[in-house]
């Protein structure tokens, strides 16, 4: 399996993503941008606004190529000049309505010349407002992806998820979690075959998984509170994105598209002073819930 392969079918993951996210809307459609690295590669950006369910998402394919910076071969622990390889699908999902969540999916494979290759990847949910059902509904959904290939996955990739997604600064995490992997890397070519088809699988779970949400929430009632506790928490989004995330930093780093990097942010946010929900409020209960280690299942 080449790494021609790969890239070939995150390309096919990024056309079934949309049109079941387009259907599922009903009242937009995605624009496409292609654009090229100046270093190599280059990838397809796809962005729908203003739709029916969905205020701003992006959907986006890359296959890039090059020189690794140092900072990346730092990381590596390498000190010889190598090329690398990466490609995957990354997603974020802004919807209009406050109760139905922001998600996000990245699936990636990365390889280098000097021999080392991984996967990597993860789907995490970021409810404005917290619900229980739904949470644990989420998460069996991840659960299940994961036992199907290793029966270890789940106890490993949440916590994972937990303390990767988590906002120092704030001392909380940016939503309910999920799971997370990195550097995944194969023994031999059956081991690559076997993660290969691991991280396929949580590709395939994503758009059943978020349209459930679509279809469910998108007629809730919700008013002028609820809308400015949505902006609120994207403003939290926001800072995880641009701070925290390795991903945006990668590919700031290795002189990627700035507009395909940054299309995960949301539509508007809000950033107010001090901010102290209402006592016995859902607001409350929601930043109770968003630490590590919370067990939904």
């Amino acid at each position: 399996m080449t790494k021609e392969h790969i890239q070939a079918w995150f390309q096919g993951l990024q056309d079934r993503i949309c049109a079941a996210l387009e259907a599922a809307d009903g009242g937009a459609r995605f624009i496409e941008d292609h654009w090229e690295r100046p270093g190599g590669g280059g990838g397809r950006s796809r962005i729908l606004t203003d739709g029916a369910v969905i205020e701003k998402g992006g959907v986006g394919f890359s296959a890039v190529h090059g020189e690794a910076t140092e900072g990346t071969l730092r990381q590596l622990g390498l000190t010889e000049p190598a090329e690398f390889f990466a490609t995957g699908v990354s997603i974020v999902l802004h919807p209009h309505n406050p109760r139905v969540p922001i998600i996000h999916m990245n699936v990636r494979y990365f390889e280098m010349s000097s021999g080392h290759k991984w996967f990597g990847g993860g789907i995490d949910l970021t409810p404005h407002y917290v619900v229980d059902d739904d949470a644990r509904w989420f998460h069996a959904q991840l659960k299940a992806v994961c036992d199907r290939h290793n029966p270890d996955y789940h106890a490993r990739f949440k916590p994972w998820a937990d303390d990767y997604f988590y906002i120092p600064h704030r001392k909380e995490t940016r939503g309910i979690g999920g799971i997370f992997f990195d550097n995944l890397r194969p023994q031999n070519d059956q081991h690559k075959e076997e993660l290969f088809a691991f991280v396929q699988d949580v590709g395939n779970a994503f758009a059943p998984i978020y349209t459930h949400f679509m279809n469910q929430n998108r007629d809730l009632p919700f008013g002028e509170r609820e809308k400015n506790w949505q902006l609120l928490r994207r403003g939290r989004y926001v800072e995880f994105n641009l701070v925290w995330d390795r991903g945006t930093k990668f590919g700031l780093e290795t002189d990627g598209r700035t507009e395909s990097i940054l299309m995960s942010m949301p539509p508007q946010a809000n950033w107010a002073y001090n901010v102290q929900p209402e006592p016995g409020s859902e607001e409350e209960r929601t930043l109770g819930l968003l630490r590590k280690g919370v067990d939904w299942m």
